[in-house]
């Protein structure tokens, strides 16, 4: 296997609030579309094999439970974190060293009752230091 993913869905109820939460939490324009009768709004990627969307239309039914996404954090998942609230989110595990290897992770609910992971590899010493 070349790597593991291709392609993310996040599954939205209302599609305004969610591109308006995510569009600001991650300081990101989405590029909104119809593809037959599900509505998605892409997340920017220069990564083909690593990029998604939010997805809104029958069969899709946002939930706490099943798999959990994490989002790229940038260099600092607190940056992100501190727009949760005003958002319309909920952050659900605020930020946590894993491992100096690993990184940091946080657990937000988004404005369609999703949970996603957020994810760094800052090491802690270079954080520190900005």
């Amino acid at each position: 296997m070349d790597h593991l993913l291709n392609w993310i869905e996040i599954p939205v109820v209302d599609m305004k609030r969610a591109v308006s939460f995510y569009g600001e939490i991650l300081e990101i324009e989405l590029h909104q579309f119809t593809m037959g009768p599900i509505e998605y709004a892409l997340f920017p990627s220069k990564d083909q094999h690593n990029c998604g969307a939010l997805a809104k239309g029958d069969g899709y039914f946002p939930g706490i439970q099943g798999p959990t996404v994490y989002l790229n954090g940038g260099n600092d998942l607190q940056d992100i974190l501190d727009r949760i609230d005003d958002a319309g989110g909920q952050i659900l595990v605020p930020k946590q060293l894993v491992t100096d290897e690993v990184g940091y992770i946080a657990f937000i609910r988004d404005t369609e009752g999703n949970k996603v992971g957020l994810h760094n590899r800052a090491h802690p010493r270079r954080e520190a230091g900005k």
